[in-house]
């Protein structure tokens, strides 16, 4: 079973897409960070590496290089170069950092294949994309706090919020 969030159509107007914004970064802001178990953890970790060992881009990790658009990520993607910014997942799981590198990597991979931006909609779009090939319905939590909670709280704030996973 996917934890699946349908796209809204474009046609929405964008009072509502704000009150979506709204309410998704209302709950990663407003809620408590879950309680993960270390089994949950371990199959995350092995998952991200079977992951990262499918890409075949040739990544590179910064801990200030960041993409201005999406546009100039995919023209990288293009040419099978990424960069990696460790200020993007600054994930609260307790993990060895290299998993968050591999979890952005991941995500910008999946944000090229399904074509997505960096909107709500785009990160929604991204987050089932990567939701189809998790091993099960609690990584695909941890994926949706990550990929949309986390990113509909970023465009509410305008900045990033303090990291955590929230299952809400």
């Amino acid at each position: 079973m996917v934890l699946n969030v349908d796209n809204p159509p474009q046609s929405i107007p964008a009072s509502v897409q704000l009150a979506k914004v709204e309410i998704l970064a209302k709950l990663y802001i407003d809620g408590n960070p879950a309680e993960i178990s270390d089994t949950t953890i371990s199959q995350f970790c092995d998952w991200l590496w079977e992951e990262f060992q499918s890409l075949s881009l040739n990544l590179e990790f910064s801990w200030y290089e960041r993409y201005s658009s999406v546009a100039e990520m995919f023209a990288d993607i293009k040419q099978n170069h990424l960069w990696v910014s460790a200020e993007n997942y600054d994930t609260t799981l307790g993990l060895n950092p290299i998993y968050n590198f591999i979890f952005q990597a991941v995500h910008d991979d999946d944000h090229y294949l399904t074509n997505s931006d960096f909107s709500l909609e785009g990160e929604i779009a991204t987050y089932n994309a990567t939701a189809k090939r998790a091993p099960s319905l609690d990584v695909q939590k941890i994926l949706y706090s990550e990929s949309v909670l986390r990113s509909a709280a970023y465009l509410f704030l305008g900045h990033s919020p303090i990291a955590k996973i929230v299952f809400p």
